[in-house]
């Protein structure tokens, strides 16, 4: 039986990546995704020409109702989940605290840290075995942002991404006795369409020279570490992360 995996966020990006890797490594998929229609139906077409049982699904994160929908959609439609990637996120244009508002932070913390949380407990009610599932595991993508800060552009960012490293330890710490592995990965300057609504599309660009490897990253070589951390290679890990940020 083909392992059956739950992409949030995968219409562009890492999550795209994710996707059409996770396609090539036998997976059947449910790919997220918030808005773009379009998007979203050239990646699954994309999947299933790579050979892949593939629906997308169009949900907000930040909503458990939405979320609950999807993953019965999943159950229906392709069978009981082994896998959940938390891609899914949110950013909003480089600014200083004071000049942050509370709906702001509101929007941000309920899509980077609230959505990635309920995503995975409605895995777990699946995957772990005191719920009767056969197990599973769970990579949640973090950030850079995480361990620098983001001062005078996005700490709020950070911030949301720091609260998912602390929600993977301790998930992982939860269940590693109940079949299921949670990890984490951390990229940094890698060349997505996320920078511009940040305001700064060329972000990536300008900062390679400051790099240790003196390039940005590409989304493929997250999904690498995606896909690997989900795999029987990595069967000894758990509450871990892989940090892609060219040696910074």
């Amino acid at each position: 039986m083909n392992p059956v995996i739950l992409i949030t966020g995968a219409s562009r990006g890492i999550g795209a990546a994710t996707a059409l890797l996770a396609a090539r490594h036998g997976y059947h998929l449910c790919i997220n995704y918030r808005s773009n229609d379009e998007a979203a139906d050239a990646i699954l077409s994309q999947v299933r020409t790579l050979g892949a049982k593939a629906i997308a699904v169009r949900a907000d994160v930040s909503s458990e109702a939405d979320i609950i929908a999807m993953f019965q959609r999943v159950d229906e439609d392709l069978g009981p989940i082994s896998a959940l990637v938390n891609n899914a996120a949110t950013i909003a244009p480089q600014t200083r605290l004071e000049h942050m508002t509370e709906a702001r932070l509101l929007s941000m913390m309920k899509t980077n840290i609230v959505g990635p949380m309920l995503c995975a407990k409605h895995a777990v009610l699946r995957m772990a075995a005191r719920h009767g599932g056969n197990g599973g595991g769970i990579v949640n993508v973090s950030s850079l942002a995480a361990r620098l800060g983001s001062p005078n552009e996005y700490i709020d960012y950070a911030a949301s991404k720091g609260a998912l490293d602390t929600f993977t330890v301790g998930l992982a710490k939860e269940l590693a006795a109940e079949g299921v592995r949670v990890n984490g990965v951390r990229p940094g300057y890698i060349h997505t369409g996320f920078h511009a609504l940040s305001g700064d599309p060329d972000r990536v660009s300008k900062l390679e020279p400051g790099l240790p490897m003196g390039r940005g990253g590409r989304p493929e070589e997250v999904a690498e570490a995606i896909l690997w951390l989900l795999s029987d290679k990595a069967s000894y890990s758990t509450g871990t992360f892989i940090d892609l940020s060219g040696g910074r």
